[in-house]
């Protein structure tokens, strides 16, 4: 309670002088969206679990408690975030991961973020004290303010607890290599997709694809033999996903050019071969020099958009919106944060 009334003293002083102040928990994902500005007003130590009901399936958490920290307490009850939030360093927090939006590679099989965030208690532009959802799913209605929150970069509020919906971990899991390129991937990912199969994860990059199953040990067993492929080591397996979700894998520290992230329809054509693919084709990373008025007409000519994800033009990081949507965004951004103190400039159009 001490820690939630200095946050909101900080934030009525900041108000009070215009001045700007930069939420961070971990500091992992610094280097995503805009530019970074303002006084930086720490959660690290504002942390704890406070409740975990496993057969609810929910946990509540403070914004500052490590990522790690709670897939660890899950792991011991058989639970998971099975949208397999990036950590992207040591440090992650839970209010980081909700504030950035991301999901890993099971996003396409589990959902977003977004959809296993049940509540959210926050403090505004004002330090007022707001609570959000619920820790149930059936004391969620209406329009959920909470969901707000994902993907907002805390340019709307300082969250102070999160509510989540959690899930069993699979009894059986198993990743298949195959030997296709990129283009083939897609294909085949899409068919296999319409199929009633227990995949759970997907990749292709340099000539190689591999296929999570996940699941009961027959629904698992069956697939296998379905789809074919070389089973991979389970240890180089878990690996291998965890360096996708984190962005260790090779791929993604070769060089220093810029990286794209692209969202397409699964079924768009592959574009460069020089491309990681994820989410059943849906998801595409790309390594490039090519700046965003050459990056952004190729993605959406294929249906989709583009996020510079790693790089210096912060200005671009995002791609432009309709001016509907900027309209709604801009007063969101003024009834909670009338005096625009919050991440200024982290979505740049806020």
């Amino acid at each position: 309670m001490t820690e939630m009334i200095d946050f909101a003293e900080r934030i009525k002083g900041a108000a009070a002088r215009h001045a700007p102040l930069r939420f961070r928990g971990g500091g992992t994902k610094d280097f995503y969206g805009g530019a970074l500005t303002g006084e930086i007003l720490d959660t690290r130590n504002h942390t704890g679990v406070i409740n975990y009901e496993p057969s609810e399936l929910y946990l509540t958490a403070r914004a500052g408690t490590p990522l790690a920290q709670i897939e660890s307490l899950l792991a011991q009850h058989g639970q998971m975030l099975a949208f397999e939030p990036p950590h992207f360093g040591e440090g992650a927090t839970l209010g980081g991961a909700v504030a950035a939006g991301l999901a890993g590679p099971r996003r396409a099989s589990s959902g977003s973020l977004r959809d296993f965030v049940l509540g959210v208690v926050m403090l505004d532009g004002r330090g007022q004290r707001l609570s959000f959802g619920g820790q149930v799913m059936k004391n969620v209605a209406g329009f959920d303010v909470s969901r707000l929150m994902c993907g907002s970069l805390g340019t709307l509020g300082l969250m102070l607890e999160i509510s989540i919906k959690v899930l069993p971990r699979p009894v059986s899991e198993l990743t298949l290599r195959f030997d296709m390129n990129v283009g083939e991937a897609i294909t085949r990912f899409n068919q296999w997709a319409g199929q009633p199969l227990p995949i759970s994860a997907t990749s292709a990059l340099g000539g190689v694809a591999t296929v999570r199953l996940s699941g009961g040990e027959k629904a698992v067993s069956a697939a296998r033999q379905t789809l074919g492929g070389e089973p991979m080591d389970e240890t180089l397996a878990r690996a291998h996903w965890a360096a996708l979700r984190d962005h260790t894998h090779a791929f993604f520290n070769r060089g220093d050019e810029p990286l794209w992230r692209i969202a397409v329809p699964s079924t768009a054509p592959a574009f460069s071969d020089e491309q990681l693919v994820e989410w059943g084709g849906g998801l595409r990373w790309w390594r490039t020099p090519a700046p965003a008025n050459v990056v952004r007409p190729l993605s959406e000519a294929l249906g989709g958009h583009a996020t510079l994800f790693r790089g210096d033009d912060k200005q671009n990081a995002f791609a432009p919106i309709d001016p509907v949507s900027l309209g709604i965004q801009r007063k969101l951004k003024a009834a909670f944060d009338p005096a625009n103190i919050f991440n200024r400039g982290r979505l740049v159009v806020l």
